[in-house]
């Protein structure tokens, strides 16, 4: 199994590209570097970019921590031991157009000893890409879910369709009955067995990590000369409002930072600039915002 120490330097690897590849794309801003280190043991680099061509606020975050787990997290991870050692790139992007969607992705490594020199330490991978659109837009949809397949069936024929379903589930806004969006892959807890080895994992992890800047950089060129207006951007708005509502609420990269002691700033980087709240906003009866929430549920095959 390869080392924690090279798994979190291929990370941070995987940060540099998605950052130089992200400038070149907006054409006018730059990531902003902040390296922080946290209370307990390790660090991070956060990095963000603001008020660009595209994009109006984003964040490409490396972190590599380790220390005591708290109480309440080893409860939520339902494990006994208190050392732990953690390493990922989490990124979150608002582009300024309504016809940009917002997208999220995070590669992730966890490992807690298990204080028998004799065993192994428990570990896992996670992570996933899930694609928020302000619009959806049956092609771009369809482009984004059939590039996810493509990485995951180079690693096993099942994981795809199992890691589409667990995005379904896991970005669903339960208050709201929507899907965060059009959803993509999660998955978690993923362990070498007898079909894919650690090194199958770690090369899928770093492929879907590298996977971010093709799906993305398409989907920008695609859309960002597409003309709107302010009811668009007012929509944009909404929709911001339910993504933020998911990450304050369900999401559990935020639940982790906050309980680990993270670097506040680092962690509620995925929050939008601008978001609007409107009492019992109905969209027009067939407008495209209409058509955009009948989309917002599970099951919804895209790639095929």
């Amino acid at each position: 199994m390869i080392s924690k120490e090279q798994i979190a330097a291929d990370y941070r690897i995987i940060q540099n590209e998605i950052c130089l590849a992200l400038e070149a794309v907006d054409g006018k801003s730059r990531f902003e570097e902040e390296q922080w280190q946290r209370d307990g043991g390790g660090g991070g680099i956060t990095r963000v970019i603001q008020n660009g061509n595209i994009f109006e606020k984003g964040g490409v975050n490396f972190s590599a921590v380790y220390g005591q787990l708290p109480d309440t997290m080893k409860k939520a991870l339902k494990v006994e031991n208190d050392d732990f050692f953690a390493t990922g790139v989490s990124i979150v992007i608002h582009p300024n157009q309504p016809w940009v969607p917002i997208i999220h992705m995070n590669i992730r490594y966890f490992e807690m000893p298990t204080g028998d020199p004799d065993k192994q330490p428990l570990r896992w991978f996670g992570g996933g890409i899930d694609l928020t659109p302000h619009y959806v837009i049956d092609a771009d949809a369809q482009y984004f879910h059939a590039y996810l397949k493509s990485v995951c069936d180079s690693c096993h024929p099942e994981y795809y369709h199992r890691f589409k379903q667990w995005a379904d589930d896991y970005f669903f806004i339960k208050h709201r009955n929507e899907t965060r969006g059009i959803g993509g892959i999660f998955y978690d807890r993923l362990t070498a067995n007898d079909e894919v080895s650690w090194e199958d994992i770690f090369e899928f992890s770093k492929n879907l990590g590298r996977s971010f800047i093709p799906i993305y950089t398409e989907l920008v060129e695609r859309n960002r000369d597409t003309p709107f207006t302010e009811e668009h951007q007012h929509w944009q708005y909404l929709r911001r409002s339910r993504y933020a509502e998911f990450n304050l609420v369900y999401d559990a990269g935020t639940k982790f930072g906050l309980e680990t002691n993270g670097r506040i700033e680092s962690i509620l980087m995925s929050l939008p600039p601008t978001a609007k709240w409107v009492y019992n906003h109905t969209p027009a009866a067939g407008s495209n915002e209409e058509r955009t929430l009948s989309l917002l549920k599970k099951g919804v095959n895209w790639a095929e």
